[in-house]
């Protein structure tokens, strides 16, 4: 627990970067159907991530990173959420269902960067 078990790329041509992604690297990206943003799992030979429409500006070049967010798993969401926001994070996108899978939610560190975390829970919905 408490390691990093997922990744999302942003994209604001999602079919751009699946096709990139598949013809580079053979990854296999599955549409999920019931949540509040376009996405896509993906699924490779060792972490799993996910593609999903970005939902802002792409950030000029020059601007610094512009990378992949990781979410780290964890054993109780509620628990971790309220650490990290007594510890100075904030909350970036709140907690919601992946259903089957996860409860997820996205979080900012003291230097905005973003991260995520998610509670497996097939119940999750």
């Amino acid at each position: 627990m408490n390691t990093i078990a997922y990744f999302e790329i942003q994209s604001s041509d999602p079919a751009r970067e699946i096709k990139f992604y598949q013809r580079v690297f053979n990854w296999v990206f599955i549409k999920q159907e019931g949540l509040p943003i376009e996405y896509y799992r993906i699924e490779t030979n060792g972490i799993a991530g996910g593609l999903l429409k970005r939902p802002a500006a792409l950030p000029p070049t020059a601007s610094g990173t512009n990378a992949y967010t990781c979410s780290i798993q964890v054993e109780n969401f509620d628990r971790t959420a309220t650490l990290i926001l007594e510890n100075g994070g904030q909350v970036a996108l709140p907690k919601f269902a992946i259903p089957g899978k996860c409860w997820q939610g996205y979080f900012l560190d003291a230097d905005n960067n973003t991260f995520g975390i998610f509670e497996a829970n097939e119940n999750a919905g």
